[in-house]
């Protein structure tokens, strides 16, 4: 199987959360964003909003930091996971992450993340304005490169529009 993992387009989120949402039933049976492996972070006065979460690292420095080894990579579908009844959490991998794709459970007081709900992610299934896409790893590259090609041709047409 050839690995996947979530895509992010921010210009068509609007905020509505409806992705941790969907993420905190699928994992833990109850509407809390606090329990959501995916977290929208809001900028106000700029009025973006992003997603954040778990880039599945091929390096992961989570991984590496994990004093218990509760970190392990699914065969699957390559997502990394957490191991509950290994994790103490220590947070480490919390400051590892480059990309704040952990949390900590409010509860259990274990480290949690997005593990790709076993290749069928709920935050996709249910995001109304399609702004989280799970898609092959080898297809981003090229679909981020084809948004910066169209961003660079609009800013373009721009700019001979204002030479004329």
């Amino acid at each position: 199987m050839q690995p996947k993992m979530l895509l992010v387009d921010v210009g068509r989120c609007t905020g509505c959360r409806i992705c941790e949402l969907a993420c905190s039933w699928a994992h833990e049976g109850v509407f809390n964003p606090l329990k959501s492996r995916i977290s929208v972070i809001t900028w106000r006065k700029e009025g973006i909003d992003i997603p954040m979460v778990c880039q599945q690292c091929d390096t992961p420095l989570c991984q590496d930091t994990c004093p218990t080894a509760a970190i392990f990579r699914d065969g699957k579908t390559g997502a990394l996971v957490v191991e509950e009844n290994r994790c103490i959490g220590c947070r480490m991998c919390i400051v590892a992450c480059p990309f704040g794709g952990f949390s900590i459970h409010t509860e259990r007081h274990v480290a949690i993340k997005c593990d790709l709900c076993e290749g069928e992610p709920a935050c996709v299934k249910y995001c109304p304005m399609g702004a989280i896409e799970y898609v092959p790893v080898d297809k981003v590259g090229l679909a981020k490169k084809r948004a910066g090609a169209k961003r660079l041709s609009e800013l373009l047409s721009l700019v001979t529009k204002g030479v004329s």
